[in-house]
């Protein structure tokens, strides 16, 4: 979808302020300040300040809907479109994809799938998907090579509307607030595919690496699911919140005993979550893998995991990267979530202060999502 003008006010038809009056007379001016806009957070450069613009209100096209923006939480990946850092990504900028909110506006053949007005729905890194790829055939929609991520293929949720492909909409259960079902969509959805996907079955220890805006909720869907969990940290101060999310075991990566040691002496992860994005303590971990045990990684960093191929032929490991979810992966999410009372850590901030909670997310010293809130 083509993205529309940014940080500007126009009419629909592009005929400027002055609309006209079709009531028998001539034509006359319609005041600009009548017409129907929208506050939405945008950067103008790569790692600029974000600055609060008003935005004309658009109308959805076919398959296509507007949202009324209740929620939305900061997520590391946004820094990717923030800096400018991935291929396409154009500026002014309005990041954000973990939205949360309500519909407001469909475009033609949306209702005959389902949906109504003042539906509660989320969209979160899935954004839709382009329907015809090799990926998309096989069904496989969340690795589409066109997918359309908010804030990348069009505005995302850092504004108090945001108009999305009807694909990408998950339904929101009644018992998950606005600031909570925004996370879910993308770092809830993200843990919890990557837990129920992995090779362990309930029982088996599996290991958190991380317990930040992904660990906190792996931690906490680890235990739901049944597996004997351990942590994994930085520091023995987080042995508490450990506890607190139920982890049956709490390693401290400071400790001085290596953390693949520490696994083996538990047993051997049948499966390591690595929601932190370090490679180097991705690394760590892959010889406190059990025999057939998985490593799936999905946090996000540059640098080259330094695993040797030894270390996996001998006990038939496994490394796997994990992408998000599909819009009904997100609607499994929430359901789990509700159901087991799952919860994330937030943080919420009205949309004036994006840009401090935004830097407040790129620090580290969001506990555990900063989320906006119109």
């Amino acid at each position: 979808m083509a993205r529309a003008d940014r940080g500007t006010v126009r009419s629909a038809r592009g005929i400027g302020p002055e609309l006209l009056c079709w009531c028998g007379g001539p034509p006359y001016p319609f005041p600009e300040s009548a017409m129907s806009t929208y506050r939405a957070a945008q950067v103008t450069a790569p790692n600029g300040t974000f600055e609060l613009v008003e935005r004309e209100v658009r109308q959805p096209v076919p398959a296509h809907v507007r949202i009324a923006v209740e929620a939305c939480g900061v997520c590391h990946s946004d820094a990717l479109f923030v800096s400018g850092g991935l291929p396409g990504v154009s500026f002014p900028e309005v990041p954000g994809h973990e939205i949360a909110g309500r519909l407001e506006e469909l475009g033609e053949g949306v209702r005959e799938r389902g949906w109504q007005e003042g539906d509660r729905v989320a969209v979160g890194w899935f954004g839709g998907s382009c329907g015809h790829c090799r990926p998309c055939r096989d069904g496989d929609f969340i690795v589409c090579r066109s997918l359309k991520v908010p804030g990348w293929a069009y505005d995302g949720g850092f504004g108090e509307k945001v108009i999305a492909p009807v694909d990408a909409l998950a339904r929101i259960p009644e018992a998950l607030s606005p600031s909570d079902a925004g996370p879910m969509a993308c770092a809830g959805v993200t843990t919890y595919n990557g837990l129920r996907r992995s090779s362990a079955r309930p029982g088996d220890l599996v290991a958190v690496l991380g317990i930040g805006g992904l660990g906190h909720l792996g931690v906490q869907y680890a235990v739901a699911m049944g597996f004997e969990t351990v942590a994994i940290a930085r520091g023995a101060a987080k042995a508490d919140l450990a506890k607190r999310l139920g982890a049956h075991h709490y390693v401290d990566s400071t400790s001085g005993t290596p953390v693949a040691e520490a696994l083996q002496s538990l047993g051997g992860a049948r499966a390591v979550l690595a929601t932190a994005g370090n490679s180097e303590a991705i690394t760590a971990t892959v010889d406190g893998l059990a025999h057939r045990g998985e490593l799936v990684v999905i946090g996000a960093d540059t640098a080259p995991l330094g695993i040797s191929p030894a270390q996996l032929l001998m006990a038939g490991r496994v490394v796997r990267g994990h992408p998000s979810g599909t819009s009904q992966d997100v609607e499994d999410t929430m359901a789990f979530s509700a159901l087991h009372g799952i919860r994330p850590m937030t943080e919420n901030v009205p949309l004036d202060d994006a840009d401090e909670a935004y830097q407040k997310m790129l620090s580290g010293g969001a506990r555990f999502r900063m989320v906006l809130t119109s």
